[in-house]
């Protein structure tokens, strides 16, 4: 009853594909298995959706990024975001307070010395947690695509070096290194593009601050 699929529930969404007002593999925490047998059942063919699966965006743990107060508000990211930002120096950082950890249904996330751990084997892919993080740092990737860059700051290098050790700088080190074009950086900050990306680590081997990683 996650309510990934856009649907207030499990019953929802069966009653919408037994209409024919939702597609069979519309359930993603289900998975293959679940949209095969709901094509079995409906009598259509369903095409194999690529796995995909939820990643943080950031390394800003306690440590690799620094803290301007120490926080005593209400102990949400949401709360923290709205009223004082947090006490991490980078406001790009993972607030670290649990509100994707409180939403996930499926036990795939906990937060670990100040910043949010995602279990690639348990997420579903269900989006709730993508959905309950107040500056969009958790996104649905391929999980095939290993290769991620762990950093979302806007801020100039300057600014980035004295809030976080693993901030992306943008110096392109990695775009320079790739040579199948996926990686670039736009807006001072590296982007992989998942579509020519194969895994092949150049970016990581390069990136001064480590905020290329392998998943």
């Amino acid at each position: 009853n996650c309510g990934a699929c856009g649907f207030p529930g499990c019953d929802g969404f069966a009653e919408a594909v037994a209409k024919g007002e939702a597609p069979v593999n519309g359930c993603t925490p289900g998975g293959a298995n679940c949209a095969a047998a709901l094509a079995e059942i409906m009598g259509v063919s369903v095409e194999a959706g690529v796995q995909q699966v939820a990643r943080l965006r950031c390394q800003g743990e306690k440590g690799v990024a620094n803290e301007s107060f120490e926080y005593e508000g209400v102990k949400t990211c949401f709360a923290a975001n709205e009223f004082s930002g947090g006490p991490k120096a980078c406001q790009y950082s993972c607030i670290g307070l649990g509100d994707c950890m409180r939403v996930c249904a499926f036990d795939a996330i906990e937060v670990v010395n100040g910043i949010a751990v995602i279990d690639a084997e348990k997420c579903t892919a269900c989006g709730m947690c993508v959905d309950a993080c107040p500056r969009n740092l958790i996104t649905l990737l391929p999980k095939e695509s290993t290769v991620l860059v762990r950093c979302m700051s806007l801020n100039n290098a300057r600014v980035t070096r004295q809030s976080c050790s693993k901030g992306c700088i943008g110096c392109k080190r990695c775009e320079k290194a790739c040579e199948y074009d996926a990686i670039h950086v736009e807006n001072g900050i590296a982007v992989i593009d998942a579509e020519k990306c194969t895994n092949c680590k150049a970016c990581v081997e390069v990136c001064p601050n480590a905020c290329i990683t392998v998943a």
